[in-house]
C-alpha cells in the first residue's frame, strides 16, 4: 500500500473495529513471551503506530532484541538486525554495488542491506563508529537511501528500534544531537521486579516465539492514518508548544532550566509530541487528544532532547528530573 494512499470509509470503519479489541489481545499474545515491561510495550507499540523510530537504553539481558522480534511477528512485518560494532561499514546497512559479470555483458548489480525490511533493529548502535551511524540519518528521515548515487526507496513502513547499553561506555561513540533527534522516543527499560524475574527464571528455554498476528504492514499503514485523524484542540496544541519552549533556558521561567540546561528540545519534539499523544488516545479509546495523553508520552518524546550542563551534572540534575519538574508546573 502506497504511504500517501487514502483509505475509503469502509476500510476505515473496519481497521477502527479490529483496534478497538487490539490492546487486549496485544497484551494477552506478547506476554505470551515477554514477561513485565507494562510500561516499555505501551511505548513501543505508540511507536509502531507513529511510525517512529526508538532508542531503547537497557542493560543486557532484559530481551530487548526478543522483544522487537516479537513486535514485528505481532504485525507481520519484515525484521532485520545489525549487530553494531566498531569495524561496521555504511555499506553494511545500506547495501552495496557488484560488478556482475557474465559471458554477454558487464554490469554493476545492486545488492540491498538490511536496512531495506519494515523494522530495523540496529543492536548497541553506539557501538559503531560515527561514519557509519551517520548511514542511518537519510534512511531515517527521507525513507531512502543513496549508493554510488543512485538513489533506492525504502519499504513502507520502515522503523527504526535501536539499542545501546548504558553502563559499559568503553569503546563507544555517543550519538550526535542531530541522530538523537530523529528518534520519536527515548524509552529506558528497568529491571523486572522480583516476581517477574522469578517467572523468567522457570521459563524453558525451548519454549515456543510463536504468536498469533492480528494486522499486517498495509493494515498498520492504515492506523497510521487512522492516528492522524484523532483530534487535537488548539488550546491543547498551545500547551504543547509551551511545554517545548519550557525546556529552552532563553524561553523558559523555571529556573532549574535557566540555570543547568545547555540545550533544550526543537521543533521536532512538538510535532512528536502531538504524533504520540494522538496515537495514546487512540489505543486507550478516547475521542479526543487531553493533557493527560501528552504527560504520558512527554518523558519519552523529551528525555533525549535536553542536554543538561556541567553545572546541572556536577548537581545531578537529569533530564527526567527536569521534566517532571516542568510537568508539576505546567498546568
Amino acid at each position: 500500500m502506497p504511504e500517501n494512499s487514502k483509505i475509503s470509509p469502509p476500510d476505515f470503519e473496519a481497521v477502527h473495529a479490529r483496534l478497538r479489541e487490539f490492546p487486549v489481545q496485544f497484551r494477552t499474545e506478547i506476554h505470551r513471551i515477554i514477561v513485565g515491561q507494562e510500561e516499555v510495550l505501551d511505548q513501543l507499540l505508540i511507536a509502531l503506530l507513529c511510525n517512529g523510530h526508538v532508542l531503547l537504553t537497557g542493560v543486557p539481558g532484559l530481551a530487548k532484541t526478543l522483544l522487537i522480534k516479537t513486535l514485528a511477528n505481532l504485525f507481520r512485518l519484515n525484521f532485520n538486525r545489525i549487530q553494531c560494532t566498531p569495524d561496521l561499514m555504511p555499506s553494511d546497512i545500506s547495501g552495496v554495488e557488484i560488478l556482475d559479470e557474465n559471458e554477454q555483458e558487464r554490469r554493476f548489480r545492486f545488492i540491498e542491506g538490511p536496512v531495506f525490511t519494515n523494522l530495523l533493529l540496529a543492536d548497541e548502535i553506539n557501538r559503531t563508529s560515527p561514519r557509519t551511524q551517520a548511514a542511518l540519518l537519510q534512511a531515517m528521515q527521507e525513507k531512502q537511501v543513496t549508493v554510488a548515487g543512485k538513489t533506492y526507496q525504502l519499504t513502507h513502513p520502515f522503523i527504526v528500534f535501536a539499542t545501546q547499553n548504558p553502563i559499559d561506555s568503553e569503546g563507544t561513540y555517543p550519538l550526535p544531537e542531530a541522530q538523537l533527534d530523529r528518534f520519536l522516543f527515548n524509552v529506558e527499560m528497568e529491571y523486572p521486579s522480583a516476581t517477574e524475574e522469578a517467572e523468567i527464571a522457570v521459563q524453558s528455554q525451548t519454549q515456543s516465539q510463536e504468536v498469533n498476528a492480528f494486522f499486517d504492514g498495509s493494515d498498520l499503514l492504515k492506523i497510521q492514518q487512522l492516528v492522524d485523524e484523532v483530534p487535537i484542540a488548539p488550546h491543547v496544541v498551545d500547551w504543547i508548544v509551551q511545554l517545548v519552549r519550557a525546556t529552552r533556558p532563553q524561553d523558559s521561567s523555571v529556573e532549574p532550566i535557566k540555570k543547568y540546561v545547555e540545550w533544550g528540545a526543537g521543533v521536532r519534539a512538538s510535532q512528536n509530541l502531538v504524533r504520540a499523544a494522538r496515537a495514546h488516545a487512540l489505543l486507550k479509546g478516547d475521542s479526543v487528544v487531553s493533557k493527560e495523553h501528552v504527560r504520558y508520552v512527554a518523558p519519552s518524546v523529551l528525555r533525549h532532547r535536553i542536554i543538561v550542563n556541567f553545572i546541572g551534572e556536577a548537581e545531578q540534575w537529569t533530564p527526567i528530573r527536569l521534566i517532571e519538574l516542568l510537568l508539576e508546573n505546567h498546568t
